[in-house]
Order: structure tokens, then C-alpha cells, then sequence
């Protein structure tokens, strides 16, 4: 098939995994910023699992018809779309098989993955919105004005890429403005054998900008899912807030773990029993599975009416076990909280050794857990330790991912059919849900591109990238040892960005010129293009020529000396008469140079290029610089990195 006319690459239709208010505030974005009435003509376009339309967060009380643009249908198969959400369709090829008794094969989001993920971009204000409680506040999206489309292409077994490419076509067609993705991953070293970067290119050949979740295979070097150099990556940080959830035991010690927790025990104590000491030997289990509290693993007459103590796992074999609760430890990432379909503290190694001890030594041990209780992180922001990070292993002189924006423990709708915590034994029913991933960061990024296109509706996607990645919130390689591939350009500013002063700005040909000197066929671009795109004599030499508003160097691993340079273009977008001076902040051992040094514009749109040479040596894997371009009024930043890192 891969040799037919028409066929641009053959590859597994593979199935995509889901990637899992405060955050809006924290980022320095209130709800009372200065917006448009163009907002309302803002279509932001999600590809995740569907939508609960009846959420407060889809109200369409104030809004008028949709904007006149608009093309797309809403399929009413149980679900009823209006001023708010615009249009809603779902997508189930035939070689997906059969549904799983919970989908609804209707744009009905039973998973609560895409309510959670539209509310956080575009999301109506809801007042004293929380989960049982915790997170209380007002829950809303970036672009509260905007509307949005539904495309549900996620069901319970996964996202079929085909049907993740029908998504894009339909998106594409019905104009929306922003594409929102929280799906992963890519899976190979080519950009045309992946739907994700197929559909972005598609839509950045319609001026429409798609947003993506990097992923949560962190914190490994070059994990990242989603990185093609014509879409937006988003990494995730913490939040100023994370939750605790206190273990009290029988001889009033006190320990603190990390959960979201919205059981009360009411301080009753109970009996606390090794998961290891109670398998399920009529089953097969032993004690190398009763301890890590499998499914079918603990002997129900032992573990009924008590808290469990184990070695791992998410308690939902603790739970059918009759367990009243369960105390769960482990070295995994614990800037993250999850929710547990029962009472549950997830604790360090050290504490749950401790506790270990006290069951093992004492006759009647008891505990109790209490409700989660909100702390203030005081170190926030930092890169989460799930987010995935670069380099981008196709491309690495393309930094991935670009931005950064909040992803842990967000607080957004939900659909009230899912289980909070994913298990099917959790029998809340809740209209918000408090979850973590690039899959909430994501949306961030969509919610503040489609801000910013509010205010300048003919920008480009390029224009947009590069107006969240030059006036982000610079993060510190200190405090954050992977650097810019953990979390690009910087923490996200939308109230910043939409007036960034200069734009490196791409547009499809640049793309082509790159990809013509990566080595891609002329047949491949002209299937992918739908044109007569050649090769010319303009084919970029290196990744390095692609007018990108970052600036990545790579070393060999042999060698610490490193040479290269970068030619770079940027629009005024600011004052109309202007001059900026480059500051360039660089590490000893490294020679970053100019030229020009000084840019003078006479008018809006005026483009004045440049050259960015590197000379020098690193003495360590990462090493990080910038170059800001400044004019007294405008900072427009980009960040450098020098690295020899080993791409996996």
C-alpha cells in the first residue's frame, strides 16, 4: 500500500492514550483581564473524549449564535449541543470493535478526560466549584468567551488513529480556530507516520494552530510524545498548592502523605493489616502479590474492615477486598496527588517502613486517615516529575517541548457518569474532578492561544507560538536539572503575550524547506501538501534554518567543543519606530554572538533578520543561555540551549 498513488505512509492504526482553578490565577491570568469582544468569535476545537454538555462550564447563558464562520454540525445522539459548545461529532470505525458497556456511542464524554480538558480551555466561570470540598474556589477556562467543538475520538479501549485523523479533517473543515490535543505518543522517528503531527500540518496548512500534551513518561531524557515543529508541546508544573492527606496510628504517631483523599473516617480508628499477610491462597496468591494489594490478591476474611498496608498499587484490590481503607508507599513522583477509590495515603518509603515496624510489633495495631488538607508549595513552579521531556528525537535541533503551563492536581469538570478515580468500584458521582498530566497543561496553552487570537485574529500559528514562548516566565536550571527540555521556552503569560513587541513568524513553505532538508521525499510532501511544493535551492541545510523562537545547539558526545549558527526573522508587532538592542546571557566557556545587534523597524510588519553564531565548549550535558531582544518597552526572549545529551 505504501507504493500507491495517493498514499503518503503506510502505518499500525495504533491506538492513542488519554494524558492526564487555581492554575490561572497562579500563572499571573485573573479573570478580570482585559478581553474582546472577539473572544466569543474564538473556536476552540478539542480532540479528547468527548464533553458533559449539561456542566455548568457549558452554559450558554449570555452567549449569542455561534460565529458565522462556523460550518460544523452536533451530532444529538444524547447530546444536545448550544451556544457554548457549538458542535460536538464522534468518530468509531468499524475495525475499533465493539464498545465497552460504559461508552456511549454518542459525542457523551463517559470517561470525564475531555469535560476536564474543554472546561480548562474555555470553560465558563463556576463559582464555589470544588471536589467534595477540596480546591474550593472558581473553577473557568482561559478563553472564557470562546466557543467550542467537541470531537470525541477517545473511547474506553484508547484513540484510534484513524479516527483521530477524521477528527482533524472535520475540525479543520468546520473552522475552528485552535486545536486542542491531550493525547500521546509518537512512536517513530518520522514525522508522516504519526496522525498527531499528520493532523497538526494539516491544520497549520489552514492557519489553524494545534496544541499538544508532551506527555507523562517523564522524567526520562527524550520521552517526549508529541514534538513536530509545526504544533505547540506543553510540559506541566506543579501548582503553589498540593494536597496531604495525615495517617494517624494507635500510639498517636502522625505521619503526612500525599493523596486526594475526600473520605472521612471521623477520626475512627481501625484495625491495619500487611497486605502481605493476608493473601488470597485460594486464589494462588501469595505474599510477592498480597503485598502490592493486586485485584483478587488478599484473602477478604483477613482484610474486611480494616486499612491495608501496601507496597504499591492503587487500592482497588484492597477495595473489593472490603478494606475500609489503605496505606499505600513508594519512590514515584510525589509532587502529584492521586485519588484512590477508597481512603488512602500515599506515603514515603520511610514513613511506611516505620509503619511496617509498628504493625509487626505491636498486638492490635489501629490508625485512622484523615481528610486531604491543602498546603501551600512554596517551591511551585517545577517541572512535574511525570512530564515528559526532550530532546525531540527526530529533530533535536528543535527544542521541545516549548512551553510550560500548569499540570498537577487541576481542579475542572467532570463527567458525573465517570469514577473520580478511574475504578469502577468508586461509586462518587461528582460534577468536578482533580486530576494531573500534560493532559491539563495542554489545555492551558489552547485556552491562552485562542486569548491571543481574540486580539489579533489574522496572526498564524507560528505567530501565536511564538508569542507565548518569547514572553514566558523564565524557569531556573537550578532548581530544574533537565532545563529547557523540561520546560522550554518558560511558564506560559497569556496577559503578557498578546502584545510581545517582534514574532518570529513560519508559515507552510518554511516547513516544506525544512522538511525538504531533512531528507523527505518529493512525493511525500506533495501528498502531504496537496500541491506543487518543490525542493528548491531555499531547502534548509540544517534544522537550525527554521525561523523557530527557540535555539538549540547540539554537541557530540565525544567532543565538548561546539560551533554553529542559527538565521532568524522577526515581525514588529509592537511600536511601529523602534530599536532593540540584544542581550545575550550565556555560561562561561560559551561565545554567543549577533549580528546585527541592533534592530531598527520604521513600521508594524516591517521583518529584520539575523544571525546567532555559538562558539565555545560545555562542560556538562544541558547547559542554558538566552537572547532578548529589548526595546525599553518589549522583552522579547528566547531561550538557548547547548547540550550533548544521549537521545534514546
Amino acid at each position: 500500500m505504501a507504493g500507491l498513488d495517493g498514499v503518503v505512509s503506510v502505518f499500525p492504526n495504533e491506538k492513542k492514550q488519554l494524558l492526564t482553578t487555581k492554575s490561572w490565577d497562579f500563572i499571573g491570568f485573573p479573570y478580570q483581564v482585559a478581553r474582546t469582544n472577539a473572544e466569543s468569535d474564538v473556536i476552540i476545537g478539542l480532540i479528547d473524549s468527548g464533553a458533559w454538555p449539561e456542566s455548568d462550564s457549558f452554559n450558554d447563558k449570555g452567549f449569542g449564535p455561534p460565529p458565522r464562520k462556523w460550518k460544523g454540525t452536533c451530532q444529538t445522539s444524547n447530546f444536545t449541543c448550544n451556544n457554548k459548545i457549538i458542535g460536538a461529532k464522534y468518530y468509531r470505525t468499524a475495525s475499533d470493535g465493539p464498545l465497552s458497556e460504559t461508552d456511549i456511542k454518542s459525542p457523551r464524554d463517559t470517561i470525564g478526560h475531555g469535560t476536564h480538558t474543554a472546561s480548562t480551555a474555555a470553560g465558563n466561570p463556576v463559582s464555589m466549584a470544588s471536589m467534595l470540598g477540596l480546591a474550593q474556589g472558581t473553577a473557568r477556562g482561559g478563553a472564557t468567551s470562546a466557543r467550542i467543538a467537541v470531537y470525541k475520538a477517545c473511547w474506553d479501549d484508547g484513540c484510534d488513529e484513524a479516527d483521530i485523523l477524521a477528527a482533524f479533517d472535520d475540525a479543520i473543515a468546520d473552522g475552528v480556530d485552535i486545536i486542542s490535543v491531550s493525547l500521546g505518543g509518537f512512536s517513530d522517528e518520522n514525522y508522516f507516520r504519526d496522525s498527531l503531527s499528520i493532523g497538526a500540518f494539516h491544520a497549520m496548512r489552514n492557519g489553524i494552530l494545534t496544541v499538544y500534551a508532551a506527555g507523562n513518561s517523564g522524567p526520562a531524557i527524550g520521552s517526549i510524545d508529541n514534538f513536530s515543529p509545526w504544533s505547540i508541546s506543553v510540559a506541566a508544573s506543579t501548582l503553589d498548592r498540593k494536597f496531604v492527606t495525615k495517617v494517624q496510628l494507635g500510639d498517636n504517631r502522625t505521619y503526612e502523605g500525599i493523596s486526594i483523599n475526600t473520605f472521612d473516617l471521623k477520626g475512627e480508628f481501625y484495625p491495619i493489616i500487611y497486605g502481605g499477610d493476608a493473601p488470597n491462597t485460594s486464589a494462588g496468591s501469595d505474599e510477592t502479590s498480597s503485598r502490592i494489594c493486586y485485584m483478587n490478591s488478599l484473602d477478604k476474611n483477613l482484610v474486611k474492615g480494616k486499612i491495608v498496608l501496601c507496597e504499591g498499587g492503587m487500592g482497588i484490590g484492597a477495595l473489593k477486598a472490603g478494606a475500609v481503607g489503605i496505606l499505600t508507599q513508594g519512590q514515584i513522583s510525589r509532587n502529584d496527588a492521586y485519588s484512590y477509590p477508597l481512603p488512602a495515603s500515599f506515603l514515603d518509603l520511610k514513613d511506611g517502613a516505620d509503619i511496617f515496624d509498628y504493625v509487626k510489633s505491636v498486638r492490635t495495631p489501629t490508625g485512622t486517615i484523615f481528610k486531604s488538607i491543602e498546603f501551600k508549595d512554596t517551591l511551585a513552579p517545577e517541572v512535574a516529575s511525570f512530564s515528559s521531556r526532550g530532546p525531540n528525537i527526530v529533530t533535536p535541533e528543535i527544542l521541545k517541548p516549548d512551553l510550560i503551563a500548569p499540570g498537577v492536581d487541576i481542579i475542572a469538570s467532570w463527567s458525573p457518569i465517570s469514577p473520580v478515580s478511574g475504578f469502577d468500584g468508586d461509586k462518587r458521582k461528582l460534577e468536578f474532578n482533580i486530576i494531573s498530566g500534560t493532559s491539563m497543561s495542554c489545555p492551558h496553552v489552547s485556552g491562552a492561544a485562542g486569548y491571543i487570537k481574540s486580539f489579533h485574529p489574522s496572526w498564524s500559528p507560528a505567530a501565536i507560538r511564538s508569542a507565548l514562548m518569547t514572553t514566558a516566565k523564565q524557569f531556573t536550571p537550578m532548581n530544574n536539572l533537565d532545563a529547557e527540555f523540561g520546560y522550554g521556552a518558560g511558564l506560559i503569560d497569556p496577559s503578557k503575550a498578546v502584545n510581545p513587541g517582534l514574532v518570529y513568524d513560519a508559515d507552510e513553505s518554511d516547513y516544506v524547506r525544512f522538511l525538504c532538508g531533512q531528507g523527505y521525499s518529493l512525493k511525500n510532501l506533495q501528498l502531504i501538501t496537496g500541491d506543487n511544493s518543490t525542493c528548491s535551492e531555499t531547502t534548509y541545510g540544517t534544522a537550525r534554518d527554521l525561523n523557530y523562537p527557540s535555539f538549540a545547539l547540539q554537541a557530540s558526545l565525544s567532543m565538548p567543543n561546539v560551533s554553529g549558527s542559527f538565521k532568524r526573522t522577526v515581525t514588529n508587532v509592537g511600536s511601529a519606530k523602534s530599536t532593540y538592542k540584544a542581550v545575550v546571557t550565556a555560561p562561561q566557556g560559551l561565545r554567543i554572538q549577533v549580528n546585527p545587534s541592533v534592530l531598527s523597524f520604521t513600521s508594524l510588519g516591517q521583518k529584520q533578520t539575523f544571525v546567532l553564531s555559538i562558539d565555545g565548549a560545555i562542560d556538562r550535558p544541558i547547559v542554558s543561555a538566552s537572547l532578548v531582544w529589548d526595546d525599553g518597552k518589549f522583552q522579547v526572549r528566547s531561550p538557548i540551549v547547548v547540550f550533548n545529551v544521549a537521545i534514546p
